[in-house]
């Protein structure tokens, strides 16, 4: 594995005025640079405090999180926190003070396109609009980490398409890492290749897409004993059994088998509340109740 961007120790964070306290608790999660990592979980799972945290603007109740520096990462929260007396001309215009040296005007403007008027104060934007706006600023930052809470709910399926495709591209030209949460899964299996799932306030999976997908089996056929597989999810419907099974070696049995989608992986996971444990290479999984 590549020197990780963000790598979290026994990390914990407790909020005296939330129930149960704890939005995380013993977290230990490495995420290689260059990667597009998702940030998957439940509301209520600590993804937005955990990106709050790598950020730097929260600090850790226990354990430890180290991440760049703020100067060369870049933060966009749910809420799109912007000034909203400055026209759209006038934010990225600070946006490129506040970076001397490393502002890149040409992506920024990338973003904002022809979708919006430069003159048009913030306050008078949509909901989408501002989303574009504070893409902008953070994508022409060049940050070498990103980190990005729901950015894309706001906007429309073309749009969301549009912007993730650009995401994309400045992340693989320029090497960044990028961690984003969202809900929506089938826009997180065709963007990102290292996987951070969160239940319950812990670690459930952490690794790379590829070899999480490749350490499960989904199989279908009659009932019988799928030891010495362990089994995150399974269900009977008269006498068909459907299992998505962690393997320990071939999958031998009167089954049909495939290899789960991410959705498959995802929707198994967050479902079963069992606790398991899983080391490969690049590769760990960790599940507590939630």
């Amino acid at each position: 594995m590549t020197d990780p961007v963000i790598e979290a120790r026994g990390l914990g964070m407790h909020y005296r005025r939330r129930r149960g306290g704890w939005a995380l608790r013993g977290c230990d999660f490495a995420v290689p640079a260059g990667r597009i990592c998702a940030l998957v979980g439940p509301n209520g799972a600590g993804k937005s405090t955990l990106l709050a945290l790598a950020a730097g603007l929260l600090r850790p109740t226990e354990g430890t999180i180290q991440a760049p520096a703020r100067e060369h990462l870049a933060y966009v929260a749910q809420d799109k926190p912007l000034h909203p007396r400055l026209s759209v001309a006038d934010t990225l215009r600070m946006g490129r003070e506040l970076n001397p040296g490393r502002w890149d005007e040409a992506v920024a403007a990338r973003v904002i396109a022809d979708q919006l008027d430069p003159r048009a104060l913030v306050r008078e934007l949509s909901g989408g609009q501002r989303t574009r706006v504070a893409l902008a600023l953070a994508l022409g930052k060049r940050p070498e980490l990103l980190l990005l809470d729901e950015p894309m709910a706001d906007l429309d399926p073309l749009a969301r398409h549009q912007l993730m495709g650009l995401l994309m591209a400045e992340a693989a030209e320029h090497g960044a890492t990028v961690v984003m949460s969202s809900h929506i899964l089938t826009e997180l299996e065709g963007a990102c290749d290292h996987l951070l799932l969160l239940h319950g306030g812990r670690v459930r999976l952490d690794g790379s897409v590829e070899e999480l997908l490749s350490a499960h089996t989904l199989l279908t056929g009659p009932i019988a004993d799928l030891a010495p597989h362990t089994v995150v999810e399974s269900r009977t419907t008269g006498r068909q059994l459907t299992a998505l099974v962690r393997h320990q070696g071939p999958v031998e049995g009167p089954w049909d088998t495939t290899e789960p989608s991410l959705e498959d992986l995802l929707l198994a996971h967050l479902r079963t509340t069992e606790v398991t444990t899983e080391v490969t290479p690049e590769v760990t999984t960790e599940g507590a109740p939630a």
